[in-house]
């Protein structure tokens, strides 16, 4: 993993170099994944469904409307998902909170696991409808480009989407260097600073208690008289 600190990111508050940034792998699979779920939510989209010589539409897909509609979800969902966990990214180094940023960690562990799976149910039920689909249901063979797209854009989806995890699950098993956050960062509050000293550095200022007498003591005995003997 590239970079120190929590979760693979460096200190609290620290600037991003946007070029840097675009060079991360992470940044690279992300980017891919969304041209990638683009492509499977266009593809159906437009040319995803077929006219058989009536005004209802077929799904090319074996004329199972289940097969496009879980393509068209598939693809938005993806969509939404990786422009938000984009921001995520760009804004993972200023978030201050070890707290936050392990439960963005795992948000993203859970979510890319979770999509990488359902991107492969996707290829494996496109591509069996697919199969499935006759020659005449589609004359003129409208809309087979658009239905091979999708299945070859949802098998490549699984392997950025499972590069995401792997990403993930190693930013989070890089764990937190406590030296970097201080007791209000792990509290999810701004640190404090102490209130500095009024004395130069270095100096030490001791107070000692020493009891001097005054100047003039004044004896509140009374005086003793004594009788002269003659």
């Amino acid at each position: 993993m590239d970079g120190v600190g929590s979760f693979g990111a460096g200190r609290t508050g620290s600037t991003l170099d946007p070029i840097t940034f675009a060079k991360q792998p992470q940044t690279i699979l992300r980017v891919l994944s969304w041209i990638f779920s683009l492509v499977v939510f266009a593809s159906i989209v437009n040319e995803g469904y077929v006219n058989m010589g009536s005004e209802r539409l077929h799904c090319v897909f074996n004329k199972n409307a289940d097969a496009c509609n879980y393509g068209v979800f598939m693809g938005l969902v993806g969509l939404l998902a990786c422009s938000f966990f984009f921001l995520v990214d760009y804004k993972f180094s200023s978030i201050s909170s070890v707290k936050d940023r392990k439960k963005a960690v795992m948000l993203e562990i859970g979510f890319s696991g979770s999509w990488t799976f359902l991107y492969f149910v996707s290829f494996c039920f496109l591509a069996n409808q697919w199969s499935r689909t006759k020659p005449e249901d589609l004359p003129l063979n409208q809309g087979a480009d658009a239905a091979r797209a999708a299945i070859a854009f949802s098998f490549f989806s699984i392997i950025t989407w499972a590069g995401l995890t792997v990403r993930a699950v190693q930013k989070y098993l890089l764990g937190t260097d406590m030296t970097l956050f201080t007791t209000e960062h792990m509290d999810g509050g701004a640190p404090t600073q102490p209130y500095p000293s009024n004395s130069p550095v270095g100096e030490t200022t001791e107070t000692t208690e020493t009891y001097q007498s005054p100047p003039f003591t004044e004896n509140n005995s009374a005086p003793t008289y004594q009788v002269p003997i003659y």
